[in-house]
């Protein structure tokens, strides 16, 4: 996968998410950075030189204490200023570190600062800026505005951990007050603000903490944590999405209801259910939430587009497909729904029956639209077997979804997801998931999202982590005797866990 060589901060987060997710927890990485950042100032001092720290209360604080401690095993002469109260330290590898530096009291100078009136003058041949990092959203409080003020103006070479103090790392904005460093050492990736290096910004050196390639390849909790929507005390229903799904026939009504179900799951506020009046009754019986839309045909038609129509005025994505089936009708009206979707250019999801109607037309799509296939579907679609080499199958499916200008989630062992620019796997999930209906559950967490603004690379990404874990929590509980309803109970489990940081990686 190609990625911007600039990193945003929730996608260094989601990352670093991932990096948890593979075993690689924030105690290495932040061992890793502090080791680099002491190296580095090895390279460029003495050991008569004064070094001195100034230490915030979170992870960059904790870097920077790290850093301190392998330059004081150097025989260096180390000052660390803590700013702010050591008890309210929040973060468990920061917490750690400190109490490591607080038995360390024969080798190193701590010093702990609670009010700007506490600060000194401090000279320094090197001043390292640990205060705040890339999660600084501003504005500085009174003490760190001291910090600041006294740290630039000291006549030292400053070094700043990862960004200066009083930059917005997304954006490069300056605050009133911000450290002009002479070094930045930055982690993994140069920040998004770095992009337009802002007035007296110095040099800008990036180096690797040990993130394995594999957080950006494969999905994560980490995508969970980028695409998810807080909550907030004023907020109101529709703003967490709208969804039409539209699918079933006379025969067939577990398909939709899956789909509307998974969509609900993931935080949705409305889901319409379009289908045959013959069994809405039959899906609303699996929960009173499902709003159903009936049009007295067996089946789709081009007539049951006069009740259908004017709610796609009223939503955020469309799912189509899930149960429609393949009536000479059915097809008509799947097309001209398509081509209502475009006129919107309405985020759309096209799976099953949909996508093999849709692939009898040999064009590309001008709305934000993501297919679903299985391999069977994805060669009706493209004319393409994808039985080979996971490279050669992910350069296929590269190559056809450019072709279609959509996403393509090509649904296997390992998951391939592309845009036609970027690609990405995805690992989770068990042989018990081929049992009918998973795909339908995934139908409608890949909607949810697009109804909630993600894009569709991301929703399909996100859809895919959920679903397969989903699955393998269920495989872990009763083996493979999976049913897609058992995914669906287990989707707020795996959000949840996600964002939190606390979801364990299942190896089958």
């Amino acid at each position: 996968m190609i990625l911007d060589d600039f990193i945003s901060v929730m996608d260094m987060r989601a990352i670093e998410l991932n990096a948890n997710y593979l075993g690689v927890p924030n105690l290495i990485l932040m061992e890793n950075a502090g080791k680099t950042v002491a190296d580095i100032i090895t390279s460029k001092s003495k050991k008569t030189d004064l070094i001195t720290f100034f230490c915030g209360l979170g992870g960059n604080g904790g870097d920077g204490l790290v850093a301190a401690r392998h330059l004081a095993s150097r025989g260096y002469k180390i000052k660390i200023i803590i700013i702010g109260d050591p008890t309210l330290i929040r973060s468990e590898e920061t917490q750690l570190n400190y109490s490591i530096i607080n038995q360390m009291k024969s080798s190193l100078n701590v010093e702990i600062v609670k009010d700007s009136s506490e600060l000194k003058e401090y000279s320094s041949e090197i001043i390292v800026d640990a205060l705040l990092g890339y999660n600084f959203k501003g504005p500085l409080n009174n003490l760190l505005k001291a910090c600041v003020n006294k740290i630039n103006e000291s006549n030292c070479y400053k070094i700043a951990i990862d960004v200066p103090t009083g930059i917005y790392a997304d954006t490069g904005e300056t605050f009133e007050e911000y450290i002009k460093a002479d070094l930045i050492i930055s982690f993994h990736k140069p920040k998004l603000g770095f992009k337009e290096k802002p007035k007296n910004f110095g040099e800008i050196k990036i180096v690797p903490i040990g993130i394995p390639p594999e957080t950006e390849i494969f999905t994560g909790p980490g995508d969970i944590l980028k695409n998810h929507k807080t909550r907030l005390p004023d907020n109101h229903k529709g703003m967490f999405g709208k969804l039409l799904v539209i699918g079933g026939n006379s025969m067939y009504s577990g398909a939709p209801t899956l789909t509307t179900l998974g969509a609900y799951k993931i935080g949705l506020d409305l889901v319409y259910t379009a289908l045959p009046e013959k069994i809405a009754n039959t899906v609303s019986g699996f929960s009173p939430s499902i709003i159903t839309l009936k049009y007295p045909q067996d089946h789709l038609t081009e007539k049951s587009l006069e009740l259908i129509e004017p709610f796609i005025e009223k939503v955020d994505s469309v799912v189509i497909g899930p149960g429609i089936g393949l009536n000479t009708e059915t097809k008509k009206a799947v097309n001209n729904l398509i081509s209502i979707c475009e006129k919107r250019k309405l985020p759309t999801l096209l799976d099953a029956d949909a996508l093999k109607i849709f692939s009898e037309q040999k064009r590309i799509l001008n709305c934000p639209t993501v297919f679903t296939p299985n391999t069977m579907e994805f060669k009706i679609l493209t004319g393409i077997d994808t039985n080979l080499s996971l490279k050669n199958k992910a350069k296929i499916v590269e190559e056809e979804a450019e072709k279609l200008n959509a996403v393509i989630l090509l649904k296997g062992n390992t998951d391939v997801i592309s845009d036609g620019f970027k690609t990405r796997y995805n690992q989770t999930g068990n042989p018990g998931m081929t049992v009918g209906g998973t795909g339908d559950v995934l139908s409608g967490i890949v909607s949810g999202y697009l109804a909630q603004k993600v894009t569709p690379f991301e929703a399909a990404c996100s859809g895919a982590f959920i679903n397969g874990v989903a699955g393998d929590i269920v495989f872990n509980e009763k083996g493979y005797h999976i049913l897609p309803e058992d995914l669906i109970i287990k989707i707020p489990e795996v959000i949840e866990k996600s964002i939190k940081g606390k979801l364990k990686k299942i190896i089958n």
